[in-house]
Formats: structure tokens, C-alpha cells, sequence
């Protein structure tokens, strides 16, 4: 299957279920071993109508333990950048390909992402955003279906199926890298811009 032809399908604004119904299906799940380690699933928030839905890998030990997506040092980087471009969390839907942190935040087993992944994606398709910013490799390289890096293919907009997806440097990757921070702001100026520039509903044409 082709990018445009597994775009088409895993990414269309077809109607499917609301995010109250993917919750209630969420709950207690037990589809892979990460629910044997877990403190809470991850749903992730907190604009369920937002422009806006961003995209990281998994929820890390500050997320189990508050059942929030994005909560820790990570986060309050990306509420300050997010705030430094116009921004804020409240503009924002935030969740992750997997909802249960895995053990000693390695990364996330393919049985796991193929488990978990479709509530990321019934996610995508009840919010309906303009703009899907994935943090990281792991999410670029999922939503878009690439094995490209997220340093190659940041700093653009690319049409996945229905959607408008912006790939950008995780947070947590920008601490020791000041440029790869910088990277991070300039993208997310970018958003910015392009959120003011374009009404709901638009394209990244």
C-alpha cells in the first residue's frame, strides 16, 4: 500500500465515534501488556474542539500517575513555547500513539502501537483538527507513515489524507539542544501563523 493510498484511508474526516464513546471503549483496556504497569491510561486533552491536535509517542511516569497527557518537564516546555507563540494549552487537543506509559519509557513494541493506534486515530477523526503536529520521530514516523526523520521533514506542512500535519522536534529532545529548541518555536510560529492566516477548515495549500 502507497503513503497517499494508507493516508486516505487511516486519515479521512469520515464520520465515526465521539471522543465520549472512544473513552468509554478506552476505559479499563487491556488489549496489551502495558495495562499490567499502568496507573491510568493517558486519554489525553484538553480542547476536544480544537484546531490544533498534537501528537507525542506515549505518556511518560509525571502522565501515569496524573492520567494527563504532557504534564512534566516536557510539557511545561511545551506550554512555554506554546505560550511565547500566541498560544496556549486550553488552543489544544494533546494526546499520544499509545495511551499506557511503557516500562521505563522505552519505546512502545509494534504489538502495542498496533493494539493502540486506532484510538489515536477514531481520536483524530472526532476532533477533526486543521493541524496535527507530531512531536518526535516516533509520532512523525507514525502519522505519516515514513521512515524519514523528524530533522528532515520538519519546518513544512504536509497533507496526510484530511489532514494538515506539521512535524516538529519533541520537547524533551530540545533540553540539551538548544538549536533543536529553536527548531521547536520556529515551527510552532509557524503554526501560529498559518492558524491566523487560514480559517477553519483549511488546507496547508
Amino acid at each position: 500500500m502507497s503513503n497517499a493510498e494508507y493516508a486516505k484511508i487511516a486519515y479521512s474526516k469520515q464520520a465515526g465515534k465521539t471522543l465520549d464513546e472512544i473513552r468509554e471503549q478506552i476505559t479499563d483496556c487491556k488489549k496489551c501488556p502495558l495495562w499490567e504497569t499502568r496507573t491510568n491510561i493517558v486519554f489525553g486533552g484538553p480542547n476536544p474542539t480544537a484546531r490544533i491536535m498534537i501528537v507525542g509517542e506515549a505518556p511518560g511516569k509525571n502522565e501515569d500517575l496524573s492520567g494527563q497527557p504532557f504534564v512534566g518537564t516536557s510539557g511545561k516546555k511545551l506550554d512555554a513555547l506554546l505560550e511565547e507563540v500566541g498560544l496556549s494549552r486550553q488552543d489544544v487537543f494533546i494526546s499520544n500513539v499509545v495511551k499506557c506509559r511503557p516500562p521505563s519509557n522505552r519505546n512502545p513494541k509494534v504489538a502495542e502501537v498496533e493494539e493502540c493506534s486506532p484510538y489515536l486515530r477514531d481520536q483524530i477523526r472526532a476532533i477533526k483538527p486543521d493541524v496535527i503536529v507530531c512531536l518526535g520521530n516516533f509520532a512523525t514516523q507514525f502519522v505519516m507513515h515514513t521512515d524519514k526523520g523528524v530533522t528532515e521533514l520538519r519546518g513544512k506542512f504536509y497533507q496526510i489524507g484530511a489532514f494538515s500535519v506539521l512535524p516538529t522536534m519533541h520537547p524533551a529532545s530540545t533540553i540539551y539542544r538548544k538549536e533543536w529548541a529553536q527548531f521547536l518555536k520556529d515551527d510552532l510560529q509557524l503554526l501560529a501563523d498559518w492558524l491566523e492566516e487560514h480559517p477553519r477548515g483549511g488546507s496547508c495549500d
